[in-house]
């Protein structure tokens, strides 16, 4: 053990956990266990160094750590997808709304003061694009602060539980995007709490660490009311079937498994099914979305020009009229 750590240590190329491993070396040379010298450090979580422990008691820590490093692929392959899907709207969002205040401040000013210079009125769609403009010139600045006062005060609520709750269930009751989290975290519960329990790790622990990996606060709360539930004797299906959270067909998979005894298998057979079912519903939200935004774009920037074009069309029959 020391020796496979000292050679880990000697090809991390990051100095920081570098140091980490050998630390960890360190100590399991002065007689530490693994678990103990992990626990020491942030980087590991409890997930973690509850299978490494499990490992070690069991004498199956070879197994483990391939358990481990299959499962934090898996994790890091779906949070990568939900992270992409709530990417793409963003940066649309984003080039929209730049876009739009470009054209406010800079472009639509200019021609529309070409056009009063001619003497002529400014048609209604300019009129109003041009009180936009003005507005947002004179402005910005309290808008700027407005919008980073409200992003501020947003994390300090989703920082507090009840905050936390309830956008958490304001997030899955949104359409299409709502499906995406709640299957991600469907597929993310399976997965940890199978792997935990392959694993060797005691069910009241695994579902306290997946719990607190759940990445939601509904999810977690179901989760915790679960573990509450088996430590007075009652199974784990009953309480994720009252929390409404995850579907039907989820909660008698988990109860088929507790009844035969497989109840690792068949959460991992469950998280397969639902990394699946994320890229779907993955490939759903973007094919919602690629329209809505494009005629969104187009209705903005297109009044846009169309506002502009107006003073130009009226400007013909001013001169003409001159």
């Amino acid at each position: 053990m020391v020796q496979c750590l000292d050679i880990l240590s000697r090809q991390l190329e990051k100095p920081v956990f570098k140091q980490v491993v050998s630390e960890v070396m360190s100590d399991v040379e002065s007689g530490a266990t693994l678990a103990e010298g992990l626990r020491k450090h942030k980087c590991f979580s409890d997930l973690f160094v509850n299978m490494i422990e499990a490992g070690e008691t069991g004498g199956i820590l070879d197994t483990i750590l391939n358990r481990l490093a299959v499962y934090l692929e898996k994790a890091d392959a779906l949070r990568r997808k939900i992270k992409g899907a709530m990417t793409y709207p963003a940066i649309v969002f984003a080039v929209a709304t730049g876009a739009t205040i470009f054209m406010l401040m800079f472009i639509i000013p200019t021609f529309a003061r070409m056009f009063t210079d001619f003497g002529g009125d400014l048609p209604l769609p300019t009129a109003i694009v041009m009180g936009l403009s003005d507005f947002l010139r004179a402005n910005w600045w309290i808008l700027l602060a407005v919008v980073i006062g409200a992003v501020v005060l947003t994390r300090r609520y989703y920082a507090t539980a009840g905050g936390r709750l309830r956008i958490d269930r304001a997030l899955l009751s949104v359409p299409v995007l709502g499906n995406v989290i709640r299957k991600g975290a469907v597929a993310r519960f399976t997965r940890t709490l199978g792997t935990l329990i392959a694993s060797g790790v005691p069910i009241l622990n695994g579902l306290e660490i997946t719990a607190r990996t759940s990445g939601n606060k509904v999810i977690e709360n179901a989760v915790m009311d679960t573990r509450q539930s088996i430590s007075e004797g009652n199974t784990i299906a009953e309480p994720l079937k009252a929390c409404g959270v995850f579907p039907p067909m989820v909660v008698q998979m988990i109860s088929v498994g507790e009844q035969t005894g497989a109840l690792d298998e068949m959460l991992d057979k469950v998280a397969d099914f639902y990394d699946s079912e994320v890229d779907t519903a993955v490939e759903a939200l973007t094919a919602a979305i690629e329209p809505i935004m494009i005629v969104v774009m187009g209705a903005v920037v297109g009044g846009m020009l169309v506002a502009m074009y107006l003073p130009m069309f009226k400007l013909v029959s001013v001169v003409a009229g001159g």
